[in-house]
């Protein structure tokens, strides 16, 4: 592909009520990417879609998806959406020949997942889902250190990422209490958590987990209103790995947690690795856990050393915004040189899929009290 990768993005708006993602995350990465021209910007109102268009500096508003999706000078839809409101935009942007990267989880149910994955693929139409842990500088640098086997057999690990719950939230999250939306707990914080796991260290075998919903209620802070909650905040997981190598992770929202808990430890017959998760960011906002992430490692009995990343994992420009548009920024610059040298790109929605059926056995295993394998 010749030229800048020209983006429709839907979903990413300047008004209040939802949690901003799209906005606060892709908008500044991709006017940061060289690779990238921020084309167009969809909303469903004409007067959202022209004031986004003026915050964003889009050549191009669109309040009709379909007329974004007819548009010659679109070549990659962005879907940013709710969860909910994915499998229909995808399933269209895919029918109208676009490239499309949609943010993570990718479908409200492994089936919708399914489908989107299958229809690009009978299409040879390249895709992108926001699992961004596998486009993480830090990450990408411990997986290279586990498969050079700088700490030996992996033998176990240990990752935890408990953060302070939310209770009060407004029409645009208030959505997530219901667990069929597919937006939860489980589904974005524990999906994109383990598969970060599954990135560094490889895939499960079988897993074994509780999930629970502690905190029952919410307030609507729009109308003051009590919502019941049936969507987990407990994500407790007993697993193996293909390797064989043993996991305990945890993933939870509890309503007192000022400072939260993220930590991420591999523990080898040689030496161990601790990824201390988002510390660069976790002292001012206990919420902010996109990085940048620091690795510490130990060899034998040596104490732990701290081990900097690299500068060759990270392939984006200074100029783009600290905190979580830069794992953002990484996953975009991965998919135009994918796109440019005509090579396959992951997390694709095949990846997707993958990662969708993990929380599935989840789901399974928690309802059934049995370990299921994968």
């Amino acid at each position: 592909m010749a030229g800048k990768i020209r983006v429709g993005i839907v979903g990413a708006t300047v008004t209040v009520g939802g949690s901003g993602w799209g906005a606060r995350t892709h908008v500044p990465a991709l006017h940061a990417l060289p690779d990238y021209e921020l084309k167009a910007v969809c909303t469903t109102r004409e007067e959202t879609a022209l004031a986004s268009q003026k915050a964003f500096n889009t050549d191009l508003a669109f309040h009709s998806f379909d007329a974004m999706l007819a548009s010659p000078d679109v070549d990659l839809v962005s879907v940013v959406t709710r969860v909910p409101a994915h499998y229909d935009l995808v399933m269209r942007a895919l029918q109208a020949g676009k490239a499309v990267y949609c943010e993570w989880p990718l479908g409200a149910t492994l089936a919708e997942a399914e489908d989107m994955a299958n229809l690009a693929a009978a299409k040879g139409l390249y895709t992108a889902v926001g699992l961004q842990a596998r486009s993480d500088p830090t990450l990408a640098y411990v997986r290279e250190l586990i498969q050079q086997g700088y700490i030996g057999e992996v033998l176990s690990a240990d990752f935890a990422y408990v953060n302070r719950a939310t209770i009060k939230r407004g029409a645009g999250r208030i959505f997530q209490h219901d667990k069929r939306n597919g937006a939860n707990i489980l589904t974005i914080g524990g999906g994109h958590a383990i598969d970060a796991v599954s990135y560094v260290l490889g895939d499960f075998a079988e897993v074994s987990a509780r999930l629970a919903t502690r905190v029952t209620e919410w307030i609507n802070s729009d109308t003051g209103e009590s919502v019941h909650v049936d969507s987990p905040d407990w994500v407790s997981v007993s697993g193996k790995l293909q390797s064989t190598a043993e996991v305990q992770f945890l993933v939870a929202a509890m309503p007192a947690m000022p400072e939260g808990r993220r930590n991420f430890e591999i523990y080898g017959r040689e030496g161990m690795l601790s990824v201390a998760v988002g510390a660069g960011g976790a002292e001012k906002n206990p919420s902010i856990y996109h990085g940048p992430n620091q690795v510490f490692g130990s060899r034998g009995k040596e104490p732990l050393t701290a081990m900097p990343t690299p500068e060759r994992f990270t392939l984006i420009p200074d100029t783009v915004p600290a905190g979580p548009p830069r794992n953002v920024a990484q996953a975009y610059t991965r998919l135009a040189q994918a796109m440019r040298e005509g090579k396959p790109y992951s997390p694709s929605f095949a990846d997707a899929v993958n990662a969708h059926k993990l929380v599935a056995a989840l789901e399974k295993s928690s309802e059934t009290g049995k370990s299921v394998s994968l």
